[in-house]
């Protein structure tokens, strides 16, 4: 969706260092979290006759982005969607993504575990089909009534949109005391705006498992857990599904990858400076 995403930046560089060592040819492009954008960079793939695509849709409903990939495949181009999923499915080879509703239902059950009642702040990206499907598991599975979301707000998983946003929130109507982010960079934002104003006692949840996540974990009173997932296994995964594909072999459609959880408890088991 955006290179200013260390977790796109790491699975470019699985994908990229394993298409060169083969003295193949892979270009990049940074839609921005902008589906136009994107859209006009698959054009230009289909113009310059690539092999095969590998994409992280900005919006997996958006019928522009559906149609240039369903016109993509047409032209024998593999389609390979990671990290997220398409609405229409008929012209893409395989997605590989997190189990990202697993995602959402581990960080309910640490909350659940942690609190008997919670009124939730919700950090979203409502474009996003993976984001979604993040914030479904987590508030499905807090089916407890004492569990109340207060508030939803579109961050597009960006630390600069989630600071302001929660800031305003903070000033305007402090009625929650836990937030659950799709992502890590908007659970960062959040706890940014939570420090500005010497709030202390605000679980924070999220997704990803990132260094800045996995520090602020260990050194930050909010910052709760995040269910970790891996760029660097899907990137490589990604590269073989791909190259599989070019071969002619069958591959699965769809293929989820196991998430696990990150907590105070267990950050010492890991690495805070990196991906895993």
């Amino acid at each position: 969706m955006t290179m200013n995403n260390s977790f796109y930046q790491v699975l470019n560089e699985e994908v990229e260092k394993r298409v060169d060592a083969r003295a193949d040819k892979l270009i990049i492009r940074d839609p921005a979290l902008d589906a136009q954008k994107q859209v006009n960079q698959i054009n230009d793939f289909i113009k310059k006759g690539v092999s095969a695509i590998i994409i992280n849709p900005v919006d997996g409903n958006n019928n522009k982005l559906i149609a240039i990939l369903n016109k993509a495949h047409k032209k024998r181009i593999k389609i390979v969607v990671v990290d997220s999923q398409m609405a229409d499915k008929a012209h893409v080879d395989a997605t590989l993504l997190s189990d990202n509703y697993q995602a959402g239902v581990l960080c309910a059950k640490a909350l659940m575990k942690k609190k008997k009642r919670a009124n939730i702040l919700l950090l979203e990206h409502y474009s996003a089909m993976s984001a979604n499907d993040r914030i479904r598991g987590f508030t499905d599975t807090l089916f407890n009534k004492n569990y109340h979301v207060v508030g939803k707000l579109n961050t597009l998983g960006q630390s600069e949109y989630a600071y302001p946003a929660v800031l305003k929130r903070l000033k305007t109507q402090a009625d929650f005391d836990t937030i659950m982010a799709l992502n890590d960079q908007a659970a960062v934002g959040a706890i940014a705006a939570l420090d500005s104003q010497k709030v202390k006692q605000v679980g924070v949840y999220s997704v990803d498992g990132s260094a800045n996540m996995k520090q602020l974990l260990l050194n930050n009173q909010n910052a709760t857990a995040t269910a970790a997932q891996s760029p660097k296994e899907m990137g490589k995964l990604a590269f073989k599904l791909t190259y599989d594909l070019l071969a002619g072999k069958s591959v699965k459609s769809k293929i989820k990858l196991p998430v696990h959880l990150i907590t105070k408890d267990n950050i010492k088991n890991y690495n805070v400076t990196g991906w895993q």
